[in-house]
């Protein structure tokens, strides 16, 4: 069904229903190239962040007393300096976790093609030697001690 009004000068025709040309009722801008799309968003990205920072650089309120600027952390008023020594552990700890926990982001893809008869077989293969090389790194560290919570 279209409806055609006349608005000035100028005609206004609205259709309804089903488009005729299959895109779904999604209007396509076909003049209009992907790359000046995304350089568009980009451009206004940058935008609306130079933007927040001057906002903020001009309205927040600047005045530093010492009690401002003095470290402050869970109630407890520091003591001595700033800086203090870490167990090396911990951070081994936190990398063996992001090897471990990014071969998650392997293994939920696999997980879809495994079914796929022709890449079945192959990608068992494949995610067999991924795991196996996953469980060679996790006895070196074992082996090393890195492992042990002491």
């Amino acid at each position: 069904m279209t409806w055609t009004t006349r608005v000035g000068n100028s005609v206004l025709s609205v259709t309804s229903g089903p488009p005729e040309d299959g895109c779904g009722g999604v209007v396509r801008l076909s003049r209009v190239s992907p790359y000046l799309t995304v350089a568009g968003a980009v451009l206004a990205g940058g935008f609306l962040f130079l933007a927040a920072m001057v906002a903020g650089r001009l309205f927040a309120p600047h005045a530093p007393t010492t009690a401002k600027i003095k470290s402050y952390e869970c109630g407890v008023d520091p003591v001595g300096e700033g800086w203090a020594q870490t167990n090396v552990r911990y951070f081994l700890y936190a990398f063996l976790y992001l090897i471990f926990a990014v071969d998650a982001v392997y293994l939920f893809p696999w997980a879809t093609v495994i079914r796929n008869a022709d890449l079945g077989l192959a990608s068992l293969v494949e995610m067999g030697i991924f795991i196996g090389v996953l469980l060679v790194g996790l006895a070196h560290a074992a082996r090393r001690g890195l492992l042990r919570w002491i």
